[in-house]
């Protein structure tokens, strides 16, 4: 991603025989989007003025006006790689605008920036650095996906035991490509899972970046026959997949969360417990899915508790210090089927609500969770993490800065639709049920 000129787009698309632009957006959950349109045509939608009917989308009720236009950001225009070097095809991430050119309040994009805009008038500068782990996963002969692999790699483990070395490699020399900056990558702890890692940029960067990340792991995938899901527990027997943050804020250039011997300041602490305050409330966001609560189980690496310590890794919040990055917080409970817009303008709220109050932390974990009891939990004051989707949307009603942060129609209708979700779960009759249930009773 770079800065463009609309004249340099132009000129781009011509020397590089650009045929087709593909106009991006992020809806409500998080999913990518997108009307193609011929180079011919890209005068036009740099003037915002090309449409989108948007009566198909849920998140986007404009009522009876479902016309609203698309207003693509000129600093991501892309080409992308994969697509043929003849008649090649380039993209733009767009905001989604209303007629008079107002930038659409319930967008994803929009929510980002708005919070953005409130951390910069106070000197902020929100930077993250997320580590997205995924599944790569036979498809059957028809091309449909399956949760089958033949691979037994663990963690770190290299080729000729991990099958996916060379897929995960092609998927950072395309995103390289494209101008991205990735830090590591490597095999998860489960058979087929991997893990790629980004370096630290601005929250909008990164959302933007993550939202191209996803569809180049998918598509890269699929030309080795594989299908890459972000499902945060495709199989009962295997780790999750998460997407932990690793988070830090800067002032004048300087990582406010440290202070001069390097250790968390009170500015971090405070940041941290605003984290923690409404990381209840935060959750239907975080760990959207009904599968999203198969993760985050007890004596699991994944967190279940309210929990930060700077010694325990297993926590919600984790406080690092990397020799070459400083002092970060790392939240440790989202995954990737969560919308990094949303997810990024929360944990930035969130964070700076504790600034303002200078919110205490509550006291460190200084012990594996996983060995306490649950009196031994109680006893300490530990809270535990909404247990299902249910759960979490109930928090989510009660937290006002998350439901400010969003925006009361946002809020209403993602509440509404993923209330639905959840009542449907609950009518299915799984086979676990047919299994433990049907000869017994």
């Amino acid at each position: 991603m770079g800065n463009y000129s609309k004249a340099e787009i132009l000129r781009i698309v011509e020397d590089e025989d650009v045929e087709f632009i593909r106009l991006q957006f992020t809806d409500m959950f998080g999913n990518l989007k997108n009307i193609a349109i011929p180079a011919s045509r890209l005068i036009k939608a740099m003037e915002n003025r090309c449409t989108i009917d948007m009566a198909s989308l849920e998140g986007f009720d404009r009522g009876e006006e479902t016309d609203l236009y698309l207003k693509p950001d000129l600093n991501t225009f892309n080409i992308l790689p994969w697509r043929p070097q003849q008649g090649k095809v380039a993209r733009l991430l767009c905001d989604v605008c209303m007629e008079n050119g107002e930038e659409y309040a319930a967008s994803p994009r929009q929510i980002l920036k708005r919070a953005v805009k409130r951390a910069e008038n106070h000197g902020y500068t929100f930077q993250l650095n997320p580590e997205c782990e995924f599944f790569l996963f036979h498809t059957d002969d028809n091309g449909r996906p399956t949760t089958l692999t033949h691979e037994r790699a663990g963690y770190l483990d290299i080729s000729p035991i991990d099958l996916g070395e060379n897929t995960r490699r092609d998927i950072i020399l395309t995103l390289e490509e494209m101008g991205y900056e990735i830090d590591s990558s490597h095999h998860e702890i489960a058979p087929a899972q991997h893990e790629i890692d980004f370096t630290f940029e601005d929250a909008l960067t990164v959302a933007d970046k993550l939202m191209t990340f996803k569809m180049v792991v998918r598509t890269i995938a699929k030309r080795y026959g594989l299908h890459a899901t972000f499902m945060p527990k495709p199989r009962m027997d295997m780790n999750g997949s998460g997407m932990h943050l690793n988070m830090r804020l800067l002032k004048d250039g300087k990582n406010v969360f440290e202070d001069e011997e390097k250790e968390l300041s009170r500015a971090g602490e405070a940041f941290l417990a605003g984290i923690l305050r409404h990381a209840a409330g935060m959750t239907a966001i975080f760990n959207p899915l009904v599968n999203s609560y198969k993760r985050l189980v007890p004596d699991s690496s994944a967190p279940s508790e309210i929990t930060w310590s700077k010694r325990q890794r297993n926590t919600l919040i984790h406080v690092r210090k990397r020799m070459s990055e400083g002092l970060n917080l790392e939240l440790r409970s989202p995954d990737s089927s969560s919308n990094p817009y949303l997810v990024f303008a929360l944990c930035l709220e969130a964070g700076l609500d504790g600034i303002e109050r200078q919110l205490s932390s509550p006291q460190e974990l200084t012990e594996d969770i996983r060995k306490l009891s649950g009196k031994e939990k109680k006893e300490q004051g530990i809270v535990r993490l909404p247990e299902n989707l249910g759960e979490a949307l109930e928090a989510m009603q009660e937290d006002a800065l998350v439901l400010e942060t969003l925006g009361e129609p946002y809020a209403s209708e993602y509440w509404q639709v993923k209330r639905k979700e959840w009542k449907s779960y609950l009518k299915q009759v799984s086979e676990w049920e047919l299994d433990r249930y049907l000869y017994l009773v």
